[in-house]
């Protein structure tokens, strides 16, 4: 169950970091212009097609309507007779939405015709609703005999010398007209999004081919943060280059100076461990309270040296990024060494099965179980735990906790910060400096990681350590 958690939790890390990513924005940003670009070109094409497909239909009715006008004539009687063929069977066929009419408009004029297909009437609009253009003709729409839209085309012609008119129609079937529409721009979306859904693989295959050298760059980066490598090396693009001959430049340089740094700090080691060796001698051969108190800070001067020699040695480690340990090795090392020392206690050990490598010098890490350990077994009654756990910090960062718990009398909440000091002792009849705690927490927070003191379910001390792994 907790790796399951692990694994949302980094999934939700992942997620979160997702918008800061550059391969993201690239994509999103190429895929969101493809996307805009295809629907304004599926946008523009539906309606240039709208309007071939209107200015077609008007066409067709205006070739009609000047074939129905020459099909009719008035007889001297006054009737109106013909026999128009338009060439199109809808004009045949009942409630096709395809009609023809001629009405009389003059009072001398009778016998209205209509095509076949027009059973009942179309309704007209006056002129003052819809009126006759310069060529006395006019469009409008309106609902046909089968409750379809009609879109009619009407013109008043005059049939004779004596000024005879009659009103003739064509009407052609808008529904369907509209539904062609339709179907093309239905169409036309959909092989687009095929097209861009194409286009958009295509587009992101190439961007995560040009951006895979920046991939070479972090897989190079982390061998040299897992020491396996000491530098970037392999074949980068002309723009990259430049990048990693700094990033080369910049790791040499500070290489050179931890060098120096270590070799400084050596030297001081080495000259100061002659005379305070001397001292401490000298502090013997006197004897007596002034003997002991020249050795007695003569060997405080050892342990604050030693202290802070290593110190400054887990400081240039942790900036070089190369040091690995194991953990699970160390701490049964410790522990074996511990059960040694303290044959009447007994320790527990709890550790996961798979291999936890710590991110720092194994001396460190001995350093810092070691005095845990050391000062649960010297407080405890009988029973220490020792576990190891894996874990994640608050910025998602792989860790582990070192937990080490006593049954011992504890330290209270109020005096736990106290503890912490260097020098600070809360019971002065248990042998020691008071450097343990204060040791630990500065190699500790070296490395990035803390250290926290609680009360322990065993009813003692309760230590955990957070370090990060490698």
């Amino acid at each position: 169950m907790p790796e399951r958690g692990l694994g949302f939790a980094n999934m939700g890390a992942w997620l979160k970091s997702l918008p800061r990513m550059l391969t993201f924005r690239v994509v999103a940003f190429s895929s969101i212009w493809a996307i805009i670009a295809l629907v304004v070109i599926a946008t523009v094409i539906s309606a240039l097609f709208r309007q071939v497909s209107q200015r077609g239909f008007e066409n067709v009715l205006s070739a009609h309507l000047f074939n129905l006008i020459a099909s009719v004539s008035a007889t001297d009687a006054g009737r109106l007779e013909g026999s128009p063929n338009l060439g199109d069977l809808r004009f045949s066929q009942p409630f096709s939405g395809w009609y023809w009419s001629v009405e009389p408009v003059s009072e001398a004029l009778d016998n209205p015709l209509h095509s076949p297909s027009l059973i009942g009437s179309v309704p007209s609009p006056s002129a003052a609703e819809v009126p006759f253009d310069r060529e006395f003709r006019r469009h409008y729409l309106a609902q046909g005999p089968g409750g379809e839209e009609i879109e009619v085309l009407e013109a008043e012609v005059v049939l004779d010398q004596i000024d005879r008119i009659a009103r003739f129609r064509v009407m052609g079937n808008r529904s369907e007209l509209e539904e062609e529409i339709a179907a093309f721009t239905r169409r036309l979306f959909a092989y687009l999004a095929v097209f861009g859904i194409g286009m958009v693989a295509i587009n992101v295959f190439a961007i995560l081919v040009a951006l895979r050298p920046l991939g070479s760059i972090r897989s190079a980066l982390a061998k040299i943060r897992a020491g396996t490598a000491e530098s970037l090396s392999g074949p980068f693009p002309g723009e990259i280059e430049p990048l990693a001959r700094e990033t080369n430049a910049l790791i040499e340089s500070n290489r050179r100076i931890i060098e120096r740094a270590r070799t400084q700090v050596g030297n001081l080691a080495h000259s100061l461990k002659t005379p305070l060796a001397v001292l401490m001698n000298e502090g013997h051969a006197m004897g007596g309270a002034q003997g002991e108190l020249i050795s007695a800070q003569a060997a405080a001067m050892q342990k604050q040296i030693d202290h802070y020699l290593q110190r400054a040695r887990a400081a240039a480690q942790r900036a070089t990024l190369a040091a690995r340990s194991p953990v699970n090795e160390t701490l049964a090392r410790m522990a074996r060494v511990a059960e040694r020392l303290n044959p009447d206690k007994k320790l527990e050990i709890s550790m996961p099965d798979q291999l936890v490598v710590f991110a720092g010098e194994r001396e460190d890490l001995e350093e810092i179980t070691g005095n845990l350990l050391e000062n649960a077994m010297k407080w405890a009654h009988g029973k220490v735990r020792l576990c190891l756990e894996k874990s994640q910090d608050e910025s998602g960062r792989h860790c582990f906790l070192v937990v080490i718990e006593d049954d011992g009398p504890g330290i209270p909440e109020s005096q736990a910060r106290q503890a912490l000091k260097r020098g600070r002792r809360l019971d002065e009849s248990k042998p020691g400096t008071g450097l343990g705690l204060a040791i630990v927490v500065d190699l500790v927070e070296e490395y990035g990681g803390r250290l926290g003191l609680e009360r322990s379910d065993l009813g003692g001390l309760k230590a955990v350590a957070t370090l990060p792994c490698a």
